[in-house]
């Protein structure tokens, strides 16, 4: 593997990276791999998000980066919050809007985030970063496919040389149609409107529970798509269109009035959501950000084992 310590043109970069604003659209890919990342590595309008978090190990990314990436861990930045008792939801308009202007990035700014890769649920932190970014409004966003595991596969250059962000500004707009909330699950057990639950088949069928969640079993009318079908850990890479496809004719899912996946707190879900929504291109696709541990809070909504 090349380990770039020096780094110094890809400090500069990064610091181009963090200032003004660049209308440049880079790519409408979901998924970049890790040859374009390289061949974009310090194009201005790109901003490279490692959310990474900390390990027993220590710190990944100090440990060694891919070039002028910036700091954001899923855990600790702030990507998720909690309200009342209900752990992972959508952060508010003005609090993501301060996280992403410090991580220095602008409304026209190329986003690729990259994440460990090593497993699908250590890849759902991309997934549902990916979905803040759009469901607040900023399409100029992709995925390391494969995340840091492919990076490294394709003996990507590394750096230790921590970037520090140029504040600026970014301005979110809320597209309330890719959330779901209790309201809209209520519908969509009333009607055609798929729910998707991407928890394993033991959550599912009521074997087993997180404790965030307070019974056991799914909501009603939800069909199973275990999270992990999602991602090829050998590859590393995600799952393709027509693999997609196939998981939701073996659920038994069609697309007549659209989708809402949900999990236990909306991590899970978020790797649904990408795959049905960005990788197979369906129209109507919301993620339950509440999950699970929002919906099971109130013990008059329905849930079922079978």
């Amino acid at each position: 593997m090349n380990l770039n310590i020096a780094g110094a043109a890809f400090a500069a970069a990064a610091l181009l990276m963090t200032g003004a604003a660049h209308a440049e659209r880079l790519t409408d890919q979901p998924l970049v791999d890790a040859a374009w990342l390289n061949q974009h590595l310090g194009n201005e309008s790109l901003v490279i998000l490692d959310i990474r978090d900390a390990t027993d190990a220590g710190d990944l990314y100090a440990a060694g980066h891919v070039p002028g990436a910036v700091a954001a861990p899923y855990a600790a930045a702030g990507w998720r919050a909690k309200v009342g008792d209900v752990p992972g939801l959508l952060p508010t308009e003005e609090a993501i809007e301060t996280l992403v202007s410090g991580l220095g990035i602008d409304n026209n700014d190329h986003v690729v985030i990259l994440t460990g890769g090593q497993n699908a649920s250590d890849f759902g932190g991309a997934t549902r970063v990916y979905w803040t970014f759009k469901v607040y409004g900023h399409d100029n966003v992709s995925i390391l496919d494969g995340g840091y595991a492919a990076w490294a596969k394709a003996n990507g250059p590394l750096s230790t040389e921590a970037v520090t962000p140029v504040a600026t500004t970014f301005d979110a707009e809320f597209r309330p149609e890719l959330r779901a909330e209790v309201e809209e699950v209520n519908k969509a057990i009333a009607s055609d409107t798929n729910l998707i639950d991407a928890r394993s088949v033991a959550q599912f069928i009521g074997q087993e529970k997180t404790n965030t969640v307070q019974a056991l079993g799914h909501i009603p009318s939800a069909v199973n798509i275990n999270f992990d079908k999602f991602y090829d850990a050998e590859k590393p890479a995600f799952a393709s269109a027509d693999t997609i496809a196939q998981l939701a004719r073996d659920a038994g899912v069609n697309d007549s009035e659209g989708f809402i996946s949900f999990c236990n707190t909306g991590h899970l879900a978020s790797i649904a959501w990408f795959g049905l929504s960005e990788v197979q291109g369906l129209p109507n696709v919301r993620l339950y950000d509440g999950s699970m541990s929002d919906w099971t809070s109130d013990p008059s909504r329905p849930v079922v084992t079978n």
